[in-house]
């Protein structure tokens, strides 16, 4: 088993360098298309730069923390997890910026979609295999060294045990709770800095450029459109990337946990959990996932190696379901092997050795569902959006309000598809089973990161060709990759969230199950009264916490975008020769502008799910915290999905007005200035708040577990029950 994980690993970090330099010797294009190329890579590198000095200390205090208060091997594990998130992101970001200029010169000589659409999937693919990739590596790297080689996965290990301060955990539970925690703070930097920059740049693009001066926000003279392409790379890419690398990560973790916590909480029952049941519990998710990532390895290289047609969704989607069937049915195989012969019923199978397999599809099964109702609320293909669009006709007004129904509207439908996946993949397994449904909607995560990631690079692809005054020609093929990649990017926000939910319920469970003490597995019920005052009062204000850490984002980006705009204008003011095309715009201000704004803006929401848990928890104690990450669960939950998909309907609606679709009402029409505010609005709703949620829920409950040992036994609620006693 180990060696198939290893050759997995090997595999996607092997295509994914394939892919990288693949890219890279091909052909930039004309020394402008260079000069710009090379001015969006060092505008990346530089925020990149910046905000990796924050995490620097806030990670080195974090380390610190751990080591000393829980134990030094979560420390190490958790310096392991957030280099994997980084390096992921950065070479990820490294591959797009290297990419986008070649993609717009491909697009130039050919003035083939398909050839433009393979170079731009080939440079996306290197995001989606290192998120796969090195999430794996780390794992890997925890498990033969604290798990084998210390000896942390050895049965008379995997108990309650009690650090030098007395707290009390499972060692290799707590272990890979670190790394998953290391993951987690990168993917919260990353999104939520990432997040505050692009709609910082793009709003400040959008609204002087489109709605003030009647010019595009890719046009040269508009003074933000640098900043504007930086931001795709380092929000939509870097972002993305340690986003969904802590997904998969989180995933693979609260399964392994769970079977860590189910062991010794059966240890004293009629029906215990054997050590080698265990072992491969615990084995389970990771090789589940491995053989996801091979699956995705080849369904990537297969659109690589393949003559590609001029059918960008097709193509894209046969990419992804290559993956995702060679999952389902290698580890139905996988499944056979690992538990064949073996005694299942004390993990809670109700089918036998397939029951994991089976909530696994559930998982599967459930997140493509939900991709396509978010294609059918976004996508300017389907009435929702196309109603969207012509409410723009009305003005501004009847944009905002068509698509805060439309968001509001869409929640229910996933919602639904994610409830009875839970019920169905709890009936088959158990709550390991509903950890299972998660790991299995990221099984081929690298697959729809690929994909997901080819979006913003076919956008910036279509800046410079617009910037380098290219063929018009050219710019309508990059349009046309970039209106399929706002369609995949809305699809691969329905996996996040969706596995989001599925990842915050396992989590949730290993945090009910860490409360075990020792010496309580004869008597041990794990359960959670709600209609307790404390449970009860957590889950109000943990209702309230996403609608106060979103209003902090919004805040943040109107912020930073309002410098930008007054900058933006102030060039215009002040040196009329830019929009004649006589002068060149200073577009390293505003670069400066939005790295600053993000760096400033992002510090206290970043902090925010680190800090709730902990001080709730010493306060309050442990059933307060229950209640807190149950309220912040559901509330996240219901404002990711709304935020993605109504973002992503007023985006479509402008570029479905753009395309001349809406007749009679196109490109600087008053109509389109009512759909450029919508978008304007969605901005940040669909790409700093709504990725942001996903991370906010997990981190929380990963924070949570970590911390619970602690505050369960150490809080000021037991205190004054010790003092009045």
């Amino acid at each position: 088993m180990y060696g198939l994980i290893i050759f997995s690993v090997f595999l996607a970090i092997v295509c994914s360098a394939y892919n990288f330099y693949s890219v890279r010797k091909r052909e930039v294009g004309t020394e402008l298309m260079g000069e710009i190329s090379t001015a969006i890579k060092e505008g990346a590198d530089t925020f990149l730069l910046h905000e990796t000095k924050i995490i620097l200390i806030v990670g080195l205090i974090i380390a610190i923390i751990l080591a000393v208060v829980v134990s030094w091997e979560s420390a190490i594990a958790f310096i392991i997890g957030a280099i994997m998130s980084g390096a992921a992101g950065f070479i990820g970001m490294r591959a797009a910026t290297l990419t986008n200029v070649r993609v717009a010169n491909e697009a130039r000589k050919t003035r083939s979609l398909g050839a433009s659409l393979k170079v731009a999937f080939q440079g996306g693919s290197v995001m989606g295999l290192c998120v796969g990739g090195f999430a794996l590596l780390g794992l890997l790297i925890v498990y033969l060294i604290f798990g084998k080689a210390i000896g942390q996965m050895n049965p008379d290990q995997v108990t309650i045990q009690t650090n030098w301060i007395g707290i009390s955990f499972i060692p290799f539970a707590m272990t890979i709770s670190g790394y998953a925690l290391g993951c987690s703070v990168i993917a919260m930097f990353n999104r939520v800095g990432g997040g505050i920059y692009t709609k910082a740049a793009d709003m400040g693009a959008d609204l002087v450029g489109k709605t003030e001066v009647h010019i595009s926000e890719d046009d040269p003279r508009n003074p933000a459109t640098i900043a504007d392409n930086v931001g795709d790379n380092v929000g939509d890419v870097a972002g993305l990337g340690s986003d969904l690398l802590e997904s998969f990560v989180a995933t693979i973790i609260a399964t392994a946990t769970l079977a860590c916590y189910m062991f010794y909480t059966h240890m004293t029952s009629d029906n215990p959990i054997t050590g080698t049941l265990l072992s491969k519990l615990i084995m389970y998710p990771f090789v589940f996932a491995a053989i996801g990532l091979i699956s995705s390895s080849v369904g990537i290289m297969y659109l690589v190696l393949k003559k590609v047609s001029d059918k960008p969704h097709r193509e894209l989607n046969i990419s992804t379901w290559t993956a995702a069937v060679f999952t389902i049915v290698g580890n139905g195989f996988f499944t056979y092997f690992i538990f064949k012969g073996m005694d299942t019923s004390a993990a809670g199978f109700k089918v036998g050795i397939f029951s994991p397999w089976i909530s696994a599809i559930f998982g599967v099964v459930s997140g493509i569902v939900i991709g396509m109702f978010a294609e059918y609320y976004t996508s300017d293909h389907y009435t929702p959006t196309i109603n969207v669009a012509k409410a723009s006709i009305e003005g501004p007004a009847l944009t905002v309000i068509n698509g805060m129904g439309l968001g509001m509207k869409s929640t229910f439908a996933p919602v639904l598809v994610l409830g009875f996946s839970i019920i169905l993949a709890n009936y088959f397994s158990g709550i390991y089973g509903v950890a299972m449904a998660a790991v299995g909607m990221l099984s081929f995560v690298s697959a729809t990161v690929a994909v997901d990631t080819y979006g913003p690079i076919a956008d910036n692809a279509g800046g410079i060709s617009e910037m380098a005054k290219l063929d018009p020609e050219v710019r309508e093929i990059t349009d046309t990759l970039d209106s399929v990649g706002n369609t995949t990017a809305a699809i691969g926000k329905g996996f996040a969230i969706g596995s989001a939910a599925l990842a915050a319920l396992s989590l949730f469970a290993s945090y009910i199950y860490a409360q075990a003490g020792a010496g309580d597995t004869a008597s041990f019920n794990i359960f959670l009264d709600i209609i307790d005052p404390l449970t009860l009062s957590g889950t109000i204000i943990g209702g309230a916490l996403p609608f106060f850490f979103s209003g902090m984002l919004i805040e943040a980006v109107a912020k930073a975008a309002g410098k930008m705009v007054d900058e933006v204008r102030r060039q215009f003011r002040e040196d009329p020769g830019i929009l004649t095309g006589e002068s060149r715009p200073d577009y390293n201000n505003c670069i400066a502008i939005s790295s600053i704004g993000a760096l400033q803006e992002m510090r206290f929401p970043s902090l925010l799910a680190v800090v709730i848990p902990i001080i709730s928890g010493f306060i309050f104690g442990a059933n307060f915290v229950g209640g807190l990450l149950i309220g912040t669960s559901l509330s996240a939950i219901m404002l990711a999905f709304f935020t993605g998909n109504a973002g992503g309907a007023w985006d479509n609606a402008k570029k479905y007005i753009e395309s001349g679709m809406l007749k009679g009402h196109g490109k600087d029409s008053k109509t389109h200035e009512a759909s450029v505010v919508g978008d304007t609005v969605g901005d940040p709703l669909k790409d700093t708040v709504g990725p942001s949620l996903d991370i906010f829920m997990k981190i929380m409950s990963v924070i949570a577990i970590l911390a619970v040992s602690i505050f369960s036994k150490y809080n000021l609620l037991e205190l004054f029950k010790v003092i009045f006693k």
